[in-house]
């Protein structure tokens, strides 16, 4: 099947991050830090590596530090070659190549309609293409190849939207969309179906359905229709379910270290796990981490904190 490059990403990026309260009243979730790097620069990271022609980013109110991150800040610069800094310099560098090896377009979702409406507010910069979507909430990172690379890859093969699928404990398909399947090819997953947070005895699998997506144009006509699902909001997964059938949909189970960074406790998982595999930070943490344990276990606080 002959199908077209996938060129454009989707960042959905007009969430409130309620979870995160009272830091995301002025700060955008996608803005908050995973050791020294704000979560969504991950994501645009990935994209680029991915081979990502065009960024467009999905905001709402509120949401000015995202554009600001990506845009250079003369004054900070100034300020640091004044200063002699050229390691600061180095880093600010590095953001700035970022947006002149794609191009970042903004457009406001002008109200929080689900996550569906947000890709569908995409639709005229998509004209009629295949695109990915990327969900800054989910962190994926891998040595190798890039998760979203090979989900284009499978779209190259297969022409069918796909969704980046794992694993996951069965006490937790509650949490997420969970496929269901007719089997598997040369790790590409037929999907018959998308249950949204089933029941543990309701599950059809145990195959989530995490932040990663190439989709087809015919799932834009199923978010044009407006239909709302949970939560009375317009979902990405039920268009593409409706979708099945008349368009192929298929799962790739992705390799990679996947980061939830969606819920409290899984940011700051992330944000340890990361630390510990970066040199200078692990020898400082692991100290801490061992006298953690200890003065929890004696019921006692911490030196120092």
């Amino acid at each position: 099947m002959t199908t077209r490059l996938v060129r454009k990403a989707i960042f959905p990026a007009a969430g409130l991050g309620t979870r995160f309260l009272p830091v995301t009243k002025a700060q955008p979730k996608e803005m908050l830090p995973l050791v020294d790097k704000p979560t969504i620069q991950y994501g645009v990271e990935e994209a680029i590596a991915s081979g990502i022609e065009q960024v467009i980013m999905v905001t709402g109110g509120g949401k000015r530090a995202i554009v600001d991150h990506f845009d250079r800040s003369l004054e900070l610069e100034h300020y640091l070659e004044e200063r002699g800094r050229s390691d600061l310099l180095h880093i600010l560098a590095e953001v700035d190549a970022l947006s002149n090896e794609l191009v970042i377009t903004y457009i406001q979702q002008k109200e929080p309609r689900g996550l569906g409406h947000a890709v569908w507010t995409a639709r005229l910069l998509v004209e009629g293409e295949a695109c990915a979507v990327l969900l800054a909430d989910d962190v994926i990172l891998n040595d190798g190849e890039p998760c979203l690379k090979q989900l284009i890859d499978a779209h190259r093969k297969t022409g069918a939207t796909v969704l980046a699928v794992r694993r996951v404990p069965r006490n937790e398909v509650s949490r997420y969309g969970i496929i269901a399947t007719a089997g598997a090819k040369n790790g590409i997953y037929e999907v018959t179906d998308v249950v949204e947070k089933p029941s543990l005895e309701d599950a059809p699998s145990d195959l989530a359905a995490l932040g990663r997506y190439v989709i087809l144009p015919a799932v834009f006509d199923e978010l044009e229709k407006g239909e709302p699902g949970a939560g009375k909001e317009i979902q990405l997964v039920d268009a593409i379910k409706r979708t099945i059938g008349s368009q192929p949909v298929v799962g790739i189970e992705f390799e990679g270290d996947y980061y939830d960074t969606g819920t409290v406790p899984g940011y700051l998982r992330a944000n340890l796990t990361l630390a510990m595999k970066r040199e200078g930070l692990r020898e400082e943490l692991v100290p801490l981490l061992q006298e953690l344990l200890e003065t929890s276990a004696e019921g006692s606080a911490p030196r120092g904190l």
